[in-house]
Order: structure tokens, then sequence, then C-alpha cells
């Protein structure tokens, strides 16, 4: 089905978010298509009405985002109920998520227009806080989510079970529980390994655990994972996709499982999963045996 209506989200903090916001609208309308704008770049760049970004899904063929990995996970998150296709233009620094460069933005755009693209199905995770007083928080992630001790002076104690069954009491600074797809964000970073995002699975990652046979580990994508909070201090925190925070008190219990909510990617077409992986990481170098000319 052809393309008729194209949202663009743009990260409105980048000093060339406006700029290239604008350029791009010109361009597209150029193609014949209406072109809706995020409400907070829209105020940037004195184009009315804008779009809340919750909205947007349901009003557009396709949305695109200006910006970093950041601003792709907020708008997955603001899009999950819909199966609207997301292509991420590169304004930011590392840019896992935001696979398109600035200075191929147009050529591809031409591609995907026309119909010549893939699209990757990532997996979400749902997750609850139970606690005092059927208290109820919940939430969905792209990448992760993390219980950390924050401002906390001791490790917190994370009681943990898989499936209803007791795992381990993690002594840590906190816990990460991540998709395939954040396995290169923060897990990473804590030493978790790297899960390519065509699987789906869940990472649990233990940050500086007091133990050092607590481990990362990789579950399959039915599991679902509880964890409670323990600590005789008070403040800890959940966070989700490292945007929105809540504040955990001792006894809290979090769940995370699989969601039923998935968000479409547009895979860049000029390069695949491993170059990018390869090109973020610094692998550089040639294959073992091949000529340095």
């Amino acid at each position: 089905m052809p393309m008729k209506t194209i949202g663009i989200v743009a990260n409105a903090e980048k000093e060339m978010a406006p700029q290239y916001t604008l350029l791009l609208k010109e361009w597209l309308a150029g193609q014949g298509l209406k072109v809706l704008l995020d409400e907070e770049i829209a105020a940037k760049v004195g184009v009315q009405p804008g779009v809340i970004c919750e909205n947007m899904a349901a009003e557009v063929d396709l949305i695109i985002v200006l910006g970093g990995d950041g601003t792709m996970l907020r708008v997955a998150r603001a899009a999950r109920q819909s199966v609207i296709p997301i292509v991420g233009i590169n304004m930011g620094g590392f840019g896992y998520l935001t696979e398109i460069n600035l200075n191929e933005m147009y050529s591809a755009l031409e591609m995907i227009l026309r119909g010549s693209y893939q699209t990757e199905r990532r997996m979400m995770l749902d997750v609850t806080i139970t606690g005092e007083r059927e208290r109820f928080e919940e939430g969905t992630v792209l990448n992760d989510v993390v219980i950390n001790r924050g401002n906390l002076s001791r490790i917190v104690q994370l009681e943990t079970a898989v499936n209803g069954r007791y795992l381990t009491t993690f002594k840590a600074d906190g816990l990460i529980i991540s998709t395939p797809t954040g396995s290169t964000a923060y897990s990473l970073s804590a030493g978790g390994p790297i899960v390519f995002p065509d699987h789906d699975a869940i990472i649990i990652n233990p940050i500086c655990p007091h133990t050092l046979t607590n481990r990362p580990a990789v579950l399959p994508e039915s599991a679902i994972v509880e964890v409670i909070l323990w600590t005789k201090e008070r403040g800890a925190t959940l966070t989700l996709d490292g945007q929105v925070s809540f504040t955990l008190k001792s006894g809290d219990k979090i769940t995370i499982r699989k969601s039923q909510y998935v968000t479409n990617l547009i895979s860049s077409p000029h390069r695949d999963y491993v170059e990018i992986l390869r090109s973020k990481l610094g692998w550089g170098g040639l294959p073992t045996g091949t000529a340095k000319g």
C-alpha cells in the first residue's frame, strides 16, 4: 500500500533538528505527501498544528525520527499499539536504533517510499510494579527495565524468580532486564552479552554484583521474571528505557514478561545489523587472509 501521510518526530533539543525538520518536510511535500509534525518540533519551527506523539501513529503511514536512540525509544513506546513502521535518522551519538545517517537520508527515504525496504519486528517487554496497599504501576519498554539502588549507600537485595521458581537473590547495585534490542545499551556496558535483535529472549544482568558467581543469563521469550526488592533503606529506583522512573520501596515486586506489542523498525537499506554493530563497537580491520593491497 503506498504511503500518503508521513509523521516526523524530532529531538527539539538538538541544534540542527529544526533545520533538518523543515528541509525534510519540504522534500516530502515535494513527493506529494502529507506531513505531520510532532507537537514539540512543530512549536520549535513555528508550524502548527502539531500532533501529540502518542496520537501520531493513528494518523500516518510512516514515522520518521530525527534524533538519537533516546528519541527512538520514546516514539517506540508511544506507537506500541500500532503496526506503523518507524525509521530513524541519526542526529545523536552511537545510534544503534537510528540506523540511517544524515548524509544518506534522502537516498534511503527514496527507497523506502517506493516500498524497497525491510522491517524488523523488535520484541518489547511489559513491566508491572505491585506493592503495599495494592499499589500498581505498569509500562512497556523496547530496551530495558533497570532496578538501581540510586543514591542508597548500600547494595540492594533482589529476590528473583523465573516462571514462579526461585532463581537467586542478587546482592548488587541493581539489575538490568533487557530485550535483545537493549542488549547493546546499558546491559552491554555492565558486561552483558550481545543478542541479535532477530532473536526473542530476555536478558538478566546484575549491576556490580557482590558475588562474582552472579552472572548474566539469557532466558527464553516465554519466561516471566519476578523480582522483589529487599533493602533497609528507602528510595531505590526502577527505570523504563532510561526515561520513565518509579521510586521503589522494600517489598515491592516487579514482574517482567514479553509484551504483546512489538516495534516495527525499518532497517537501513545501506547496511545490515552486522555492519552497524561492527561500526558502533569499533571492530575494524580486515578479515583474516584479506590482502591489504
